[in-house]
């Protein structure tokens, strides 16, 4: 899917070739052209899917990776702020640059009606935030882009739901939050600022 959102001048039988395996030069060797017109439906449903998982707000709470033979559950984090400092920077750098780049491309307004990240930049940030998790290592930026091989085995409609959560959720953890001790301090500046005085007499 990654291959096939990358390359979008490829012609009908380079894209079969993609999602079948089969190699361009076995198909084109196929004696009737409208026996490959079984596969237009599957590249139609899958837009439709790749569609609707983009739309979706339903989240997996957990995912199975296939790692060394065995397979690994591992809850899916709801919290992203406190993950490794590593995996959090290195996202912000992934969404930052794939946000710039709808921007320059649609505009700003474009961001607004809809942010669709691409397979490849979703595929990293879920390398970078599940590496610790299924591996059980500390974090290594160099080890967690490896893990994106990991990454490219899950499903499309599994991986797909949770690299959008967390690419919406994300910005908010950037934004700068007033500590508790701030805010009290504003609020007790505000509280002084519209005390009446007793000297006034009111």
């Amino acid at each position: 899917m990654i291959e096939l959102q990358e390359n979008s001048n490829l012609n009908d039988l380079q894209a079969i070739s993609i999602l079948s395996g089969a190699p361009v030069a076995e198909l084109k060797d196929v004696r009737n052209f409208d026996d490959l017109s079984v596969f237009a439906d599957c590249i139609f449903s899958l837009s439709d899917q790749i569609r609707y998982l983009y739309n979706s707000d339903v989240v997996p709470k957990k995912m199975t990776f296939a790692v060394d033979k065995r397979n690994v559950n591992v809850k899916v984090p709801s919290n992203l702020a406190i993950e490794p400092a590593g995996a959090f920077m290195a996202a912000r750098e992934i969404i930052a640059d794939e946000i710039k780049e709808h921007v320059l491309q649609y505009g700003e307004d474009g961001l607004k009606q809809g942010f669709n990240p691409s397979l490849k930049s979703c595929c990293q940030v879920l390398a970078h935030y599940f590496f610790c998790r299924v591996t059980g290592q500390k974090y290594n930026e160099y080890e967690a882009e490896e893990f994106c091989y990991t990454i490219k085995k899950l499903r499309v409609t599994e991986a797909l739901p949770i690299a959008k959560h967390f690419f919406t959720c994300y910005p908010s953890l950037s934004t700068p939050k007033t500590s508790c001790f701030h805010q009290f301090q504003l609020y007790w500046k505000k509280k002084l600022g519209f005390t009446p005085s007793r000297n006034l007499n009111i």
